[in-house]
């Protein structure tokens, strides 16, 4: 049940995109409005997107965020959040990435994939999704939450569109039959040094159970997973800080490997 009207919605969209596309941090939105609740927040993040796409930006996928069990628990939530990915927001792998793009950005290594088919909730399980799925590739996201230090509740997450704010897609493909996605390895260097190691597991127990779970979380308002989407499926390693200078390389099991750096 909404508890905001219309007119605060689009104020609250304009005020959290401003942040995102001025680099300006902002103090988390429940502060003012401690009421606002889930489907308050995806009409703020819905609403931004609205924005976005009315100045000719395209959509280009989908991301969930929280897909790890253990943080669910320790935030109280029994669901993953989820947000859209901008034409904007991709990066190239293997090349530079101007950190002044951003406020405080962090990178976490993930597992994408494409669709082949229309997902549909509710009901939706794992292998529905994994019939759905044409590729799957190795991916990084860049988070930056839009709040200042880093200090946020999940509704205010979930407006920000879930701390969405850059992605690069590199390595090879594979067909989900050719993998075993749950103890699918991967290792995140920094500057040379190992600082994350992870597996696919750490996703909800399987990557397309986050797929399975974005589909009926998105059911819930009326809508599909079109064939031929884009999803990030959540991180497999936490979130590492990056500044200018820093060099990332993610080495993907089977997937091979990819790299860029901040400037």
């Amino acid at each position: 049940m909404s508890t905001l009207d219309q007119a605060t919605i689009e104020k609250l969209a304009e005020h959290v995109e401003n942040a995102e596309l001025n680099r300006q941090d902002i103090v988390k939105i429940t502060d003012d409005y401690p009421d606002m609740d889930w489907e308050d927040a995806y009409d703020i993040q819905y609403a931004i997107r609205a924005r976005k796409e009315a100045r000719g930006t395209r959509i280009a996928g989908l991301k969930m965020g929280l897909t790890s069990h253990a943080k669910m628990k320790q935030m109280g939530v029994e669901q993953p959040v989820y947000g859209f990915l901008t034409d904007y927001g991709a990066c190239p792998e293997g090349g530079d990435i101007d950190t002044n793009r951003f406020i405080h950005p962090r990178v976490e290594a993930e597992v994408a994939v494409v669709t082949n088919k229309t997902l549909k909730g509710p009901g939706c399980h794992v292998g529905t999704v994994l019939a759905a799925i044409e590729i799957v590739l190795p991916a990084v996201e860049i988070i930056d939450s839009r709040y200042r230090d880093f200090k946020f509740d999940l509704k205010s997450v979930v407006a920000d569109n879930t701390s969405a704010a850059g992605y690069v897609v590199g390595g090879r493909s594979a067909r989900p039959a050719d993998l075993d996605l749950p103890t699918l390895g991967v290792v995140m260097e920094k500057n040379g040094e190992i600082v994350e190691l992870g597996a696919g597991a750490a996703v909800l127990g399987h990557p397309a159970a986050s797929v399975a779970m974005l589909a009926n979380m998105m059911a819930a308002r009326g809508e599909e997973i079109p064939a031929g989407t884009f999803i990030m499926t959540g991180g497999i390693t936490a979130a590492v800080a990056v500044e200018a200078g820093d060099n990332i390389n993610v080495r993907y099991q089977s997937l091979g490997s990819l790299s860029f750096r901040f400037v």
